[in-house]
């Protein structure tokens, strides 16, 4: 290992990103990506590390190294492709058939338009919208378009009589069908301009119909349909920001650094923010309400100081007030982080208007002035303010944008991660409830006696009656219960 190697080992963030190895000439060697900078690239260099003979001989050949900080998995993937098509390094072999990700094609040049699962971007004319790494992405998107405004699915150039005889979409009522002339020209080519917006983003009404779906399923009990409602609108939110992703991100320090100038001229702050705050609210249906707060540090994530919160002064689903109570536990007077945290030079809330006034109205009790704090609304990106100033709306390609979305997803990452945690925590320690003779204080006492349901499944029969002071049958049965929740998928 090179001094150079191991200084650079040093400085790498636990973030997800790509890595480029290279060799005594400088040249590039080896492109690679991670979730986890840290673990990833030290795992090469971990002394006694057993690799197979090709990577030995790759970590034998570096001389040096260099990273760059990416937002998600799967901008790493696109940020790797894109780096090993443009300098073909000697060691990504298994990368070098030129493999493309799947992108949506809207040939709109054709009589009856539709949309298509590509894997090449052509200057065709055609609009694209990605690509994208997840291909169940892609496809989902395209079901969704073609459903939900009657594009046909079928490839014929002119669909006809012949073409409907092979064809179940009419049958299903998911086509406006033109092949029976059951539409005209210009009606399906606005349906198909409609469709072309939803996948640009421009409908975000469509994402709070939805919304409204999920809710109504759920509410119902149909927690199934409500989890696929759920997934449906994932991959549509990742696929409508899709065609944002092509040019390659350069999110090293330098660029970040840039970001922070460019936020700060466009905010009317005096400086860049060095320490940026910023926080996420996550609930589901009421439930589970938690916060997470992380940090960036000059324009760049840093895991040292993300923390979770879990909402206490209230039950059910309110923001704002989620959103005052994590300011006044993060900068009251009885706060353990004033200590232990940098005070930001920025606090961003992930949200609205609502949201952002009710982090500064906590600001003003506490007598703290100096703080300046904005809102980051999803639907257009927009910077938020509460000083009588419009909403801005950063330029898509600017470092600025790069770095508070880039926080803001993480955030969001962030909560949903504790969130789930607690959920299937709560999942899994609620089926004592279901046992007859447990009730909340023997409950109680399991876990804290066992730590956990895992604990309860591995303990002994007799040691779990003694516990819980029931009987060896009702002791069985919670140990039988406990080792089927744990089998459960």
């Amino acid at each position: 290992m090179t001094d150079l190697v191991r200084a650079r080992l040093k400085t790498l963030p636990d973030r997800p990103g790509c890595y480029l190895m290279r060799d005594r000439r400088g040249e590039i060697i080896y492109v690679g990506k991670a979730k986890n900078l840290k673990r990833r690239v030290s795992s090469y260099f971990r002394p006694g590390a057993r690799h197979a003979p090709k990577v030995r001989s790759m970590v034998d050949s570096v001389w040096d190294f260099e990273f760059m900080v990416v937002k998600n998995e799967a901008e790493s993937l696109l940020t790797e492709a894109s780096l090993i098509k443009k300098y073909k390094p000697h060691f990504n072999i298994l990368m070098r058939d030129d493999k493309r990700y799947l992108a949506l094609k809207a040939d709109g040049g054709a009589q009856w338009p539709r949309f298509a699962c590509v894997r090449l971007v052509r200057d065709d004319g055609a609009r694209y919208f990605g690509p994208f790494p997840s291909a169940p992405v892609v496809r989902m998107a395209k079901d969704f378009a073609e459903k939900r405004y009657g594009i046909r699915e079928c490839a014929a150039l002119c669909p006809d009589h012949e073409t409907h005889a092979h064809c179940l979409a009419d049958v299903i009522r998911t086509c406006s069908a033109p092949c029976l002339g059951k539409i005209g020209q210009d009606e399906y080519r606005r349906r198909f301009e409609e469709a072309c917006a939803f996948l640009e983003g421009r409908r975000p009404e469509v994402f709070a119909e939805l919304d409204g779906k999920m809710r109504s399923l759920a509410a119902d009990g149909r927690y199934e349909d409500a989890a696929k409602m759920r997934d449906l609108i994932g991959a549509l939110k990742d696929m409508t920001k899709a065609h944002f992703v092509r040019k390659t991100p350069k999110m090293k320090a330098e660029a970040a650094l840039q970001g922070i100038r460019e936020l700060a001229a466009a905010i009317g702050l005096k400086k860049p923010p060095k320490i940026i705050e910023c926080v996420d609210i996550s609930n589901l249906f009421g439930t589970h309400n938690v916060a997470s707060l992380v940090v960036a540090q000059n324009g760049l994530p840093d895991g040292r100081y993300y923390r979770h919160f879990k909402i206490k002064s209230f039950a059910g689903a309110d923001d704002p007030a989620a959103m005052a109570e994590v300011v006044r536990r993060r900068y009251g007077p009885d706060s353990t982080l004033l200590a232990t945290s940098p005070r930001a030079d920025l606090y961003i809330c992930d949200g609205g208007i609502t949201q952002l006034r009710a982090a500064r109205a906590v600001f003003a009790e506490l007598g703290i002035g100096d703080i300046p704090t904005i809102g980051l609304a999803k639907r257009q990106e927009e910077v938020v303010l509460d000083d009588g100033r419009e909403s801005i709306l950063l330029p898509r390609d600017s470092e600025a944008l790069m770095v508070i979305t880039r926080l803001r997803d993480e955030a969001h990452r962030f909560a949903i991660t504790y969130h789930r945690a607690l959920r299937e925590r709560k999942i899994r320690e609620s089926v004592l409830d279901e046992i007859p003779g447990i009730g909340e204080a023997k409950k109680v006492k399991l876990l804290k006696a066992f730590k956990s349901i895992g604990g309860i499944a591995r303990a002994e029969v007799a040691l779990v009656a003694k516990t819980a002071a029931v009987d060896l049958g009702t002791a069985a049965e919670i140990v039988r219960a406990a080792s089927l929740t744990l089998a459960r998928p």
